[in-house]
């Protein structure tokens, strides 16, 4: 399996809960230069609703604007 670790080159956000007893991690990267990482179940919930809320699919490629 390749490397879903998000970069710079590779914008996205990934997040990985190993077991049911492990905690959840998770890291963000934007095309915008943001980047944020998450451990544990509640903290990488408000990653997820960050990033998808204020990054990634929130706004274009061309200029950083919110849509």
């Amino acid at each position: 399996m390749s490397d879903l670790t998000p970069t710079p080159d590779r914008p996205g956000l990934h997040v990985s809960k190993p077991s049911p007893n492990a905690p959840a991690t998770g890291s963000a990267v934007c095309h915008c230069g943001a980047s944020a990482t998450a451990t544990g179940d509640a903290q990488v919930r408000a990653l997820v609703e960050g990033y998808t809320a204020n990054h990634g699919p929130a706004h274009n490629r061309s200029g950083g604007d919110r849509r």
